[in-house]
């Protein structure tokens, strides 16, 4: 093929748009310290920050700041004081606002501890402001969750609630921490563990496996350990690094695209548990068997389906000592063809190539993350807990009058899309 002298001559098209990156983490102090080091290696970074300790009464106040300078200092009254009206009403037009009038600085976005990164890549893949999508006026660049190493393990084993520890953005909001916790780092691009000069090297190492199997697809950058921090060093390695693929699902539909959603690893102190089925579990004994099987884990996630209903994709999770089950919409098998469309173009492609002739796209794809679990007796555990070879052969109308105790928890009409998530 020739080349195109005048197509070839062109210069690559320069993305104006401001990066944004997303700095999350439960630990303020540690999350300060971090963005304060980024302002002072770029002076043309702002920080934007929201504090909700008033959100609750429809109180918000925003600041935005250089490394040398208070930009904003202002206190708004929100018509519902919840997370998501607070994005939509006053995070993500702030993003887009200083991309107009401060053209030229990048925007470094920190959340409170409350606030999932999941939440803020929802809210800007929907939100329009003066009529045009969030994503014309900035680009995220990378979502960066702070661990401070010294506090992680006990914030992951933990059984608090935001409310126990006052940090609830809602009256409702009855997340654990240790759900907050695992979902700021699952859904990070890059993990910073936060350390201090003498710190032990051998936690720190534990702290840094635990990480990388919660979120196997991220970066880590281990800072602090020694009593001078390179700012700039830190600011390369977590600043417009183009990390962050906004077409990556949550956590709960990556296996609905064939991707991985753990390492299986049963040799180390820090375990990480992957099974993997086509046969469906027995309502009944799964449900006896969930507090044996997550009793040791400090973290689970997954998708499964039960044979007393084989038209739902059920997500799994379990963090802050609570198991919590959903659906996620039908498996491409109990739809017509025409409603695949409804799903993602990877989601299709996971289900053509792993496609079975009996199952059709159901399987069961589940990690248990912990330390030192017991990797043959959970494995035995959830294999007891599928249908025999008996129950098996009695076939899918049989299955449907099979004892459920989740019955009715898992609704599903025509209207459900794909990606839905009802918790029971």
């Amino acid at each position: 093929m020739s080349a195109n002298p005048i197509t070839d001559a062109l210069p690559a098209r320069v993305d104006q748009r401001p990066a944004v990156t997303v700095l999350s983490g439960f630990s303020p102090g540690a999350v300060h310290a971090t963005a304060q080091a980024l302002l002072l290696a770029e002076d043309r970074l702002l920080a934007i920050r929201h504090d909700l300790t008033g959100i609750r009464d429809g109180r918000l106040r925003r600041t935005v700041r250089s490394a040398t300078e208070l930009i904003e200092d202002v206190t708004t009254t929100l018509v519902h004081g919840c997370v998501s009206c607070t994005l939509r009403e006053d995070v993500l037009p702030t993003l887009v606002r200083l991309a107009r009038t401060r053209p030229g600085s990048d925007l470094l976005l920190v959340l409170p501890p409350s606030v999932e990164p999941e939440a803020v890549a929802s809210a800007s893949e929907h939100c329009v402001v003066d009529g045009a999508p969030v994503t014309d006026a900035v680009r995220f660049d990378s979502y960066v969750t702070v661990v401070d190493t010294e506090r992680f393990l006990d914030d992951l084993a933990s059984t608090d609630d935001l409310s126990d520890r006052d940090s609830h953005a809602a009256g409702d909001d009855h997340r654990a921490v240790a759900e907050v916790v695992v979902h700021q780092v699952e859904f990070s691009d890059t993990v910073v563990l936060w350390s201090r000069p003498g710190a032990d090297t051998l936690e720190l190492s534990r702290v840094g496996a635990l990480v990388h199997r919660l979120a196997p697809w991220s970066i880590q950058v281990t800072v602090g350990t020694t009593a001078q921090l390179d700012c700039t060093g830190l600011s390369t390695l977590v600043r417009r690094t183009g990390r962050h693929n906004p077409r990556r699902p949550g956590i709960l539909g990556l296996a609905l695209e064939g991707r991985s959603i753990a390492v299986d690893d049963a040799g180390s102190d820090v375990t990480s548990v992957l099974f993997e089925t086509r046969r469906p579990f027995h309502p009944q004994r799964l449900h006896d068997a969930l507090e044996d099987l997550t009793e040791h884990a400090l973290r689970g996630r997954g998708q499964l389906w039960i044979a007393s209903q084989p038209d739902t994709v059920l997500a799994f999770e379990f963090a802050g000592g609570g198991v919590s089950l959903g659906t996620l919409g039908y498996w491409l098998a109990a739809l017509p063809a025409e409603r695949w469309t409804e799903t993602s173009d990877e989601r299709r492609i996971a289900a053509d190539l792993s496609w079975d002739p009996y199952y059709g796209d159901r399987r069961t794809v589940l990690a248990l993350i912990g330390l030192r679990l017991d990797h043959a007796a959970i494995t035995e555990r959830l294999n007891a807990c599928l249908l025999t070879d008996a129950e098996l052969a009695d076939g899918f109308d049989a299955w449907r009058r099979l004892p459920d105790p989740f019955a009715g928890c898992f609704p599903l009409t025509d209207d459900n899309t794909i990606t839905e998530e009802n918790q029971p």
